[in-house]
């Protein structure tokens, strides 16, 4: 049973109306008998476990003084590139993004007067190369030059090692470089297949690379020579730069080779850019040449000059052939010679053109000339007596004639008939009262004919030949001049001068060029040459008759120079040598020079050959049927008839 209390339950306390907040500032005011108030207590020490964070305010300040700095640089820095710079950079900008090639000019042709190619360009091609296309980057290989150098040494006739080095250059960043100039379009279309050939194998497998993919072509044009050898003295060659390195090509080498031309694009990767427009320059093609030399007599006188100098086995000759009314060279032939379409089998020493660059002494075809100023002087006419001793003593010499024989009693026509180094000598003195005054005479004609200075033609490499002035002539040369020794002279030189007598008495300078035509289609003849009297047209005439005697009489000396039917002029020559090599004599210069008709003169021949071994060396037996076969074929050519009229028939001795 629940046990009930009888205490009353406790009283719950009701809370009263609230008490108004003492204010903070306010004091409580003590009672009576309180105890005084305590002092309020001080916040408590943080425990010494906790970080207390600085002020960021100097932090800040340092990064953004550092940001303003490297602001500042880039503001410099774009101002420089922007303002200062800008076009370098624009160049440079421009330069790696856009190549140029060079458009070579047409190369103009060479021809003989009746138009007939004697030089000529054909189409070719410059093999070039992009060598930042060989690099690893681009063709994921380390062997790529030496890949596309295999392959291509055999196609362009190189060394792969040469190749190697062009597609592998020092400097990383070049992009263009020749791997071989004027090649034919065979040769280009062999790479041209064989790059197309890896082009395709590389599409279908790609860890096959197209190493020929850098390798490009540039159109431009080979030097030709259609007629091999022939006439290649005259026309010379052209160079691996495209240049002249001899004769015409050399010497007209501006106006031959026109103005190159230039071609600009914008590529990317080796490749043109085709949305990009291009600039290109044309290029201007070079005027055609056409020479005074007639192809197929300058044939018929390299045909025969080649074949005695082989026989004779001789160091070398010349034949020239000149028309005597105007002074353009027919021909100009030397032997040997080389082939100007492969100048890598041609001797150095044949290369030239030794009508004009060698210089030798003439012998007796000089003798023409102390004839001439012996008769132009009045001291002498053809049928004046000269008596001619065995020997004849003069200076420190003792002079003979080639053959001995007793005294001869000549006329001056019989002294040049039968070639007498004597006679020559003592007609010569009769020039001036002493023999100074005599050499001083005879020195004015020869420089009259042209000795001693160029011939007017401006060839590259001519000589003027060799003649002192009288003053400085020695004992000896005062008497060995007059018949053709102790002086030096080229075979063009000697030429003329047989030319000159033919023309009644008048020098022309010889002349090789007859005109040029330019691209427009313009013809500009070449200037006129020269002309200078020598001689009055009675002595001119007079010698004419007197070299007729040399071939006509059967006691001349150049009988084997006779053509049927037709009035021959000539002088044959056998002169002592320099021999180059030493500079002293050794063999002999043999020469035959005339013209024909000689009543009615048309055409000069002179014929040398240097040092035949083997043989006869007189001129008037090795030159002087070389001499009728080239007049006889020119005559032909230039359909000359002969006059028909006699010979003067001059006597050649008295009794």
């Amino acid at each position: 049973m629940t046990e009930v209390s009888d205490r009353e339950p406790p009283r719950r306390r009701v809370p009263g109306p609230a008490k108004p907040a003492r204010s903070a500032g306010a004091q409580r005011r003590p009672g009576p008998g309180a105890r005084p108030a305590r002092r309020p207590t001080r916040p408590r020490p943080m425990p010494t476990g906790r970080i207390r964070l600085g002020s960021p305010r100097p932090r800040l300040r340092m990064v953004g003084l550092a940001l303003t700095l490297v602001l500042a640089v880039f503001v410099v820095r774009l101002l420089q590139v922007q303002g200062v710079d800008a076009s370098t950079y624009a160049a440079k900008a421009e330069k790696n993004r856009y190549v140029g090639y060079t458009l070579a000019a047409e190369r103009g042709g060479i021809t003989d007067r009746n138009g007939v190619a004697l030089a000529a360009s054909v189409d070719a091609y410059d093999i070039t190369a992009d060598p930042t296309l060989f690099s690893r980057e681009q063709l994921k290989i380390d062997d790529g030059p030496e890949q596309a150098a295999a392959l291509l040494a055999p196609i362009l006739g190189q060394e792969p090692e040469k190749i190697v080095r062009k597609l592998r250059p020092a400097n990383k960043n070049l992009r263009y470089t020749l791997l071989a100039s004027r090649q034919t379009p065979q040769v280009w279309k062999q790479i041209k297949d064989l790059k197309s050939a890896l082009a395709t194998k590389a599409e279908s497998d790609k860890s096959t690379a197209n190493v020929l993919a850098g390798v490009l072509s540039v159109a431009s044009s080979k030097r030709v020579y259609p007629n091999g050898d022939l006439a290649a003295g005259i026309l010379g060659w052209v160079n691996a730069d495209g240049k002249g390195g001899g004769g015409i090509e050399q010497q007209l080498n501006k106006q031959l080779s026109g103005k190159d031309g230039e071609i600009r694009y914008a590529q990317s990767g080796g490749r043109q850019v085709p949305t990009v427009g291009s600039t290109e320059t044309p290029a201007v093609p070079g005027s055609d040449v056409e020479l005074t030399i007639d192809r197929d007599i300058q044939w018929a006188a390299q045909s025969a000059i080649t074949k005695q100098v082989e026989e004779s086995r001789a160091d070398r000759g010349y034949v020239i052939v000149q028309d005597t009314r105007t002074g353009e060279i027919l021909a100009m032939a030397n032997s040997p010679g080389f082939d100007p379409n492969d100048l890598s089998a041609a001797s150095s020493a044949n290369m030239g053109n030794a009508a004009v660059q060698d210089a030798f002494e003439p012998g007796s075809t000089a003798k023409i000339m102390s004839m001439a100023a012996v008769l132009e002087e009045g001291v002498a006419t053809p049928g004046t007596h000269v008596i001619v001793p065995n020997r004849l003593h003069r200076g420190d010499r003792l002079f003979k004639d080639d053959i001995d024989h007793d005294t001869w009693f000549l006329t001056l026509n019989g002294v040049l008939a039968k070639s007498s180094n004597i006679g020559t000598i003592l007609a010569t003195g009769q020039l001036g009262k002493t023999q100074r005054e005599a050499n001083k005479v005879l020195y004015s004609y020869l420089r009259k004919f042209g000795l001693g200075s160029y011939t007017g033609l401006g060839f590259p490499g001519e000589t003027p030949g060799i003649l002192a002035t009288p003053d400085k002539w020695s004992t000896s040369q005062q008497y060995t001049i007059p018949f053709g020794q102790g002086l030096s002279l080229n075979a063009m030189q000697a030429a003329s001068i047989y030319s000159t007598i033919a023309n009644g008495g008048v020098r022309v300078e010889p002349t090789l060029v007859r005109g040029t035509e330019g691209p427009d289609g313009k013809f500009t003849e070449a200037p006129k040459p020269k002309k200078t009297r020598v001689i009055s047209a009675k002595t001119a005439k007079s010698l004419a008759q007197m070299l007729e005697s040399v071939v006509d009489d059967r006691e001349g000396t150049g009988t084997k120079a006779r053509i049927p039917g037709y009035r021959v002029a000539g002088k044959t020559g056998t002169a002592n040598r320099v021999d180059p090599a030493t500079g002293k004599y050794r063999g002999y210069t043999s020469s035959f020079a005339g013209f024909a008709p000689a009543d009615k003169p048309r055409v000069t021949v002179y014929c040398a050959i240097q040092n035949a071994t083997q043989g006869n060396y007189f001129g008037g037996q090795i030159c002087g049927p070389i001499y009728k076969k080239v007049m006889e074929f020119a005559l032909k050519t230039l359909q000359v008839p002969p006059t028909g009229a006699k010979a003067a028939k001059l006597p050649v001795a008295f009794n």
